[in-house]
């Protein structure tokens, strides 16, 4: 992957479940990738997130890109701390 660009603006497409199926939006515009990315792992239902579609700059990417993109070092953002969790 080449160098990404948290900063760009970013459009989420979450995935489908007849379980969330009203309760959340099918297309979502973010100023960021980053806050795009922050939405789909942490505020998305895990159930969501298989089907779930990130569009930055033409490029797509789907689970498990999303994932790399937030678990990459370059990623801007902070992440919530684990502390407490068991």
């Amino acid at each position: 992957m080449n160098t990404f660009n948290y900063r760009t603006e970013g459009e989420l497409f979450p995935g489908k479940s007849q379980r969330y199926k009203s309760r959340h939006p099918m297309y979502l515009r973010f100023s960021s990738a980053a806050e795009a990315v922050r939405y789909a792992i942490e505020v998305l239902p895990p159930d969501l997130l298989p089907g779930t579609q990130l569009e930055v700059d033409e490029e797509r990417f789907g689970r498990e890109g999303i994932r790399r993109l937030y678990d990459s070092p370059d990623y801007p953002l902070t992440r919530p701390s684990m502390t407490g969790f068991q």
